[in-house]
C-alpha cells in the first residue's frame, strides 16, 4: 500500500473511542471517588435503566502483598484505583466497559447475545491487504486523540486531592504506552528518593494476565476506531530466529542507511515520535510522564550486549518452558525457580528454570536484542515491534493454559508482589479487571492463534501433554517393565516345570484329558499388558 492510500485511509476512517475515563477526570468525581459516567445509550449511570450495570463501591481484596514494596500510603496505584475513585459501575451479563456501553470481548451484538471467536495470525501469514491495514491501523491510532481516555499528568497529592485536575488528552497509541509506562514507573518518595523495586505488572504472577488484557483491549479500541470488528493482532514466531525478520521497511522498518541507532526513512515509523522514556528525568523532578514528545524510535537490533543476551530465544527453550508444572513459586517475583511465569519472562534459565537475573532470556531476550527504545521497560511499547512480540509471548502462555489445564486457585491468592494478588485489580485499567479474571484460556476472551487452532500436526499437538507425563515417570516406567519380565521369566519357567511333571504322571497312570467336560469352559485366556 502507498503512502498515498494509507493517507486516504486515514482520512476517511471514522473516529472511535479509545486510562482514565474522560468522563471522570473532573473535579466533581475525583472529590466524590466516583465514577459511573451516563451510557449514552439510555441516558443512566452505567446504562442502569437498560439493566447494563449499576454503580455500586469497590470491593478490594484483603490478602496482604509480598515484601517487596515495604510502604503503605505513598503510591497512587496502592489498592487500585481507591485513591481516585471507591464506586465505579459494574456490569452485568455480558456487558463491560467504563459505562457498561460495551460487550466482553468474546461477545459481540446490540444485547451482547453473539459469541465471536477472531484468530490471530503469523506476521509472515496474512495477506498483503491485512499487513496494508495493519500498518495503516497504527498510524491512525498514533494519529487520533482518544475519544473515552485522558491520561493522568499529577499524582492525586499533586491534583490537591481532587480539587486541582491533572490530566491531558492523547492519542490513541500513546495512551497505551503511557499506561504500559504507568504501571511500571517507580514511586515517588519525595525530593529526589524514589522506590524501585515494584511494578505492577512485570516480575510477578500478574506479568502475563495484564499484558493479555492489554492487547485485548489494544485490539478491541482499534476495532471501534476502524469499524473493523475482525481485526486481529498478528504475532511474530520469533523462534529459532537469527535476525530481526519483521525489521525491513515493508514491516516495521529497517535500520537507517547512516544512522544505525534510528529507522530507515522508507519505514512507516520512520517519523514517529516517542513518550515516557525519560524515567529518570521525571523521578528527578517527582513528576509522572505527561506524553510530551522526546524524539525519534530507537532500535539497533542485534548490537546488544552479548554477555547478557548472546542468542534469541530457540524452540527447545520454548518447549522446556512449557514442560514446567508450576505457574508461579518460592518469592513469586524475579528470583522464583521453577517457575513457568518467570522462566518465559526471561529472569530464569530456559534449560534449568532456575533464576538468573544476569541474563536476559525468552520474553526478555527480545526486548535487550532490540537495542533501544523497546529495550527500557517503561518506555518499551513505543516500537510497535512490543504488539507482534507480546502478541507471540501470549500465545506460549496458552500452550502452557491448554496443556496444563490449572484451576484458577493455581493463581496465587496472597504474599504476591503488590498488586498480583489473585484478586487483586489491575493497574490502571478502568473499567476494572481482577488478574485471575484472565488466567483463562483465550477461546474464552473470544479469539485463538492460527496455529494453535490450526496446527500442522494435530497428532503431536493432541498428545504433546500426554507424552511431557510419560517424560516425566519414564524412569518408573522402565523399572516397571524391567521387574515385569524377570517376574514373567521366572512364573513361565515354573509353568513349564509343572508341566513336564504332570505329562510325565499322567503317561504313566494312562489317564485321559478332560477335554470334553464342562469344567472347559471355565478356562480363559487373558493378555497383560
Amino acid at each position: 500500500m502507498s503512502f498515498f492510500s494509507i493517507g486516504v485511509l486515514l482520512g476517511i476512517l471514522p473516529l472511535g473511542s479509545s486510562q482514565f475515563p474522560r468522563a471522570c477526570a473532573n473535579s466533581d468525581s475525583l472529590l466524590r471517588k466516583e465514577c459511573c459516567p451516563i451510557w449514552p445509550g439510555d441516558g443512566s449511570p452505567c446504562g442502569q435503566l437498560s439493566g447494563r450495570g449499576s454503580c455500586r463501591d469497590i470491593l478490594l481484596s484483603d490478602a496482604p502483598p509480598g515484601p517487596q514494596y515495604p510502604f503503605s500510603g505513598l503510591d497512587d496505584r496502592e489498592d487500585w484505583p481507591s485513591v481516585f475513585y471507591n464506586r465505579t459501575c459494574q456490569c452485568s451479563g455480558n456487558f463491560m466497559g467504563f459505562h457498561c456501553g460495551d460487550c466482553k470481548f468474546n461477545f459481540v451484538g446490540p444485547n451482547c447475545t453473539e459469541r465471536r471467536l477472531r484468530i490471530r495470525k503469523d506476521i509472515f501469514r496474512i495477506s498483503a491487504r491485512e499487513k496494508d491495514q495493519f500498518l495503516a491501523y497504527l498510524n491512525l491510532a498514533k494519529r487520533t486523540t482518544s475519544r473515552d481516555f485522558v491520561i493522568a499528568v499529577g499524582t492525586y497529592a499533586q491534583m490537591n486531592n481532587g480539587s486541582n485536575p491533572m490530566f491531558r488528552d492523547i492519542n490513541m497509541y500513546d495512551l497505551f504506552v503511557w499506561m504500559h509506562y504507568y504501571v511500571s514507573r517507580d514511586t515517588l518518595l519525595g525530593g529526589t528518593s524514589v522506590w524501585r523495586d515494584i511494578d505492577f505488572a512485570h516480575e510477578a504472577p500478574g506479568f502475563l494476565p495484564w499484558h493479555r488484557l492489554f492487547l485485548l483491549m489494544w485490539e478491541n479500541e482499534i476495532q471501534k476506531l476502524t469499524g473493523n470488528a475482525n481485526f486481529t493482532i498478528p504475532y511474530w514466531d520469533w523462534r529459532d530466529a537469527e535476525t530481526c525478520t519483521i525489521c525491513t521497511d515493508e514491516l516495521m522498518g529497517d535500520r537507517h542507511p547512516t544512522n544505525p541507532d534510528i529507522l530507515s526513512p522508507g519505514s512507516f515509523f520512520s517519523s514517529w515520535q516517542v513518550i515516557c522514556s525519560r524515567s529518570d528525568e521525571y523521578n528527578s523532578r517527582q513528576e509522572l510522564c505527561n506524553g510530551t514528545n522526546e524524539g525519534p524510535l530507537l532500535r539497533n537490533p542485534g548490537n546488544h550486549n552479548k554477555d547478557r543476551t548472546p542468542r534469541l530465544p530457540s524452540s527447545a527453550d520454548v518447549e522446556f518452558c512449557l514442560s514446567l508444572t508450576e505457574y508461579e513459586a518460592g518469592t513469586m517475583d524475579k528470583m522464583a525457580n521453577f517457575s513457568f511465569r518467570n522462566t518465559l519472562e526471561g529472569f530464569a534459565s530456559p534449560t534449568t528454570a532456575i533464576s538468573n537475573t544476569s541474563q536476559s532470556t525468552l520474553h526478555n531476550a527480545l526486548h535487550i536484542y532490540m537495542n533501544g527504545t523497546m529495550s527500557e521497560v517503561q518506555g518499551s511499547a513505543n516500537d510497535p515491534i512490543f504488539i507482534l512480540h507480546h502478541a507471540f509471548v501470549d500465545s506460549i502462555f496458552e500452550q502452557w493454559l491448554r496443556r496444563h489445564r490449572p484451576d484458577r486457585e493455581v493463581y496465587p491468592a496472597a504474599n504476591a508482589p503488590i498488586g498480583h494478588n489473585r484478586e487483586s485489580y489491575m493497574v490502571p485499567f478502568i473499567p476494572l479487571y481482577r488478574n485471575v479474571e484472565f488466567f483463562i484460556l483465550s477461546q474464552d476472551l473470544g479469539y485463538d492463534y492460527e496455529y494453535l487452532a490450526n496446527p500442522d500436526d494435530p497428532f503431536q499437538t493432541l498428545f504433546v501433554p500426554y507424552w511431557e507425563q510419560a517424560r516425566q515417570i519414564w524412569p518408573w516406567l522402565v523399572g516397571a517393565a524391567v521387574l515385569g519380565g524377570l517376574l514373567t521369566a521366572l512364573v513361565a519357567g515354573c509353568v513349564v516345570l509343572g508341566c513336564r511333571k504332570k505329562k510325565m504322571k499322567l503317561l504313566e497312570e494312562a489317564q485321559p484329558l478332560l477335554m470334553e467336560s464342562d469344567d472347559y469352559q471355565h478356562v480363559s485366556y487373558q493378555s497383560h499388558l
